[in-house]
């Protein structure tokens, strides 16, 4: 069989995709803005929030675009596909062929993640009376890495997705058994005029199946069909170079929605119905035990784990009852006895169990915690500012739970999460220790990325329970932290009440310095300047609120008052009737 002549041509495509992202990153590196991520999962935003981005465009021409060449996108473009595509060639460089998982069950993977990502969060917001609507068109960003994991979690999913996942599910692994992406392309590639088509030179040698990286049964589906119906195929043309007979050519023809798919679906089966179905039972353990675990693992990551774990599990759960297994090239069991690999493996597979039955408690335990603290959110400001208020009985218990299992999340997971603390903090204020609270937001801060809200809560606390000078040091650090107009004047406001008139005017001055254009901050600003008694600096804040915005009511009437109590009753009439044309024309009589 003579080598395909395209590899080297999408290699070299796959390598300039690459390059371009390079340059994506580096011209946001230097500029500060950007076009918004061109990555699939941004289209999510539009069902989320409403949001037209880059990468929505982006995926949007691409399922465009599949519905006259076929599924192109995947074998030339995708930088995931990349990586399986090196991997395989590394693995082959080194004697191993990696056998594909044929599987019907993992099959609907791709399409349950494709209706997940992008059709689940507008059927919630539709079912939760959320009507979609208006829609933004923001087309580029500054934060380039908002939607993304963490660095160190992006190259474990590219390990396990691109790399690890070949090795195991076999060549296009992550394609065939996890990709959502994939799933909408594969769907358009249903309606496609484009696709891989075949002459009567056909001698069904196989060689195009042999070649074939995406596991597709190309001789069989020419000879059935006339061309490849299969939506797995990528259009990467190697079985088109490597053909004998020059009988397979990419050309353009009735579409394959009217054929019957389900024959050659049928053929890729390979495993037991009752190996199916323990193939998918350990599919969704594995995904709903690992699926955000600790706050870091991914939706993809996820899949691509659960993949290769049922795949495992599926095959131990073959040794008991089969005389000989063998296992990625090597024999586990031989004759009724487990070889010396096999036992390895087995071991490896108990272990792999005992993590995963940790990974479940720590899971069950953090979700528990997670839906309490959403179920008590809209209390945290009242229980804040009021130390007198209590939970009733049956609220006060689910949050004792919670504690609980925030608690054992902390002293048994593997890894810390920066929101427990934050969770184990109020779950201690809702439970009426309002000392463990404290002590718990403190050690939040210690890891919190963004410790300013949690400084401003701290201050609020203090300040609710009469400590002044502590809630102006956590305002301060909370304003060290990331400068804010609202704690800014909540500083001002604290100052104000204990009597130190200095202090809260210098903290208005570094407000307006960091926040000159805040109409709030002026306006108040000239209220305690009238209650200093002060009203020619007051006039001057409340003038600076007029000129910010015309239509601000209770700045021009509070205006006009200081004017006529400093004796210029002409202008204080005139800014009387505009305050007066205003407060008519509101809606709600200026009320």
């Amino acid at each position: 069989m003579r080598a395909s002549k395209n590899g080297r041509w999408r290699a070299l495509a796959l390598v300039l995709v690459h390059v371009l992202v390079a340059v994506h990153i580096a011209h946001w590196m230097s500029t500060g803005s950007t076009l918004s991520p061109l990555e699939p999962s941004e289209a999510m935003e539009f069902a989320k929030h409403d949001l037209v981005n880059a990468g929505f465009v982006f995926f949007g021409l691409t399922v465009l675009s599949t519905l006259v060449l076929g599924r192109w996108f995947c074998g030339w473009a995708c930088h995931l596909v990349a990586l399986q595509d090196l991997c395989l060639w590394l693995l082959k460089r080194a004697g191993i062929r990696p056998r594909p998982l044929r599987s019907r069950m993992l099959a609907f993977v791709p399409a349950l993640a494709a209706l997940y990502m992008f059709v689940y969060p507008l059927a919630f917001r539709l079912w939760s009376g959320d009507e979609p609507g208006p829609y933004r068109v923001a087309l580029t960003k500054s934060d380039f890495w908002e939607t993304f994991p963490p660095w160190p979690v992006a190259l474990v999913t590219f390990a396990v997705c691109g790399f690890v996942i070949v090795y195991f599910l076999g060549a296009k692994g992550f394609c065939t058994y996890a990709c959502p992406y994939g799933a909408l392309f594969g769907l358009a590639d249903r309606f496609a005029v484009g696709r891989i088509r075949v002459t009567d030179a056909c001698e069904g040698c196989g060689h195009c199946t042999a070649t074939c990286s995406s596991n597709v049964l190309v001789h069989e589906e020419v000879r059935k069909h006339g061309m490849v119906v299969d939506p797995g195929c990528m259009k990467c043309l190697d079985c088109v170079s490597v053909c004998p007979k020059n009988a397979l050519y990419f050309g353009f023809g009735p579409p394959a929605f009217a054929t019957r798919v389900k024959a050659a679906w049928r053929a890729k089966a390979g495993l037991s119905l009752e190996e199916e179905l323990l193939l998918a039972a350990a599919f969704l353990a594995a995904f709903f035990i690992y699926r955000g675990l600790y706050g870091v693992i991914p939706f993809l990551l996820a899949l691509g784990l659960a993949g290769i774990l049922a795949f495992c599990f599926v095959k131990l759960g073959t040794i008991p009852r089969r005389a000989s297994v063998s296992f990625l090239g090597r024999v586990l069991k031989q004759e009724g006895r487990l070889t010396r690999s096999g036992r390895v493996f087995v071991a490896s597979m108990f272990a792999v169990t005992a993590a995963s039955a940790h990974s479940a408690l720590v899971q069950f335990h953090s979700q528990r915690s997670a839906r309490a603290f959403e179920d008590v959110r809209a209390q945290r400001e009242a229980f804040l500012v009021d130390p007198t208020r209590v939970l009733d009985g049956a609220a006060h218990a689910r949050v004792v739970r919670a504690l609980s299992s925030a608690r054992f999340v902390r002293r048994f997971g593997l890894l810390s999460v920066p929101h427990s603390s934050i969770q184990l903090a109020w779950f201690q204020l809702f439970a009426g220790s309002p000392a463990g609270f404290e002590e718990e937001l403190r050690a939040a801060l210690a890891v919190a990325e963004d410790p300013a809200p949690l400084h401003f809560d701290l201050g609020r606390f203090h300040e609710a329970r009469g400590r002044s000078a502590e809630a102006a040091r956590a305002y301060e650090a909370a304003l060290a932290a990331r400068p804010s107009a609202a704690v800014f004047d909540r500083l001002a406001r604290l100052h104000f009440e204990a009597g130190r008139s200095e202090e809260t005017l210098a903290v208005f001055a570094r407000a307006l310095q960091a926040f000159p254009a805040s109409t709030d901050l002026h306006f108040n600003q000239g209220v305690v300047l009238a209650l200093l008694e002060r009203p020619e600096e007051a006039i001057s804040a409340f003038r600076k609120v007029t000129e910010l915005d015309p239509a601000r009511l209770d700045a021009l009437e509070n205006l006009a008052g200081l004017l006529s109590a400093t004796g210029r009753e002409e202008e204080a009439r005139a800014l009387g009737r505009q305050a007066a044309a205003l407060r008519a024309s509101a809606p709600d009589g200026g009320r």
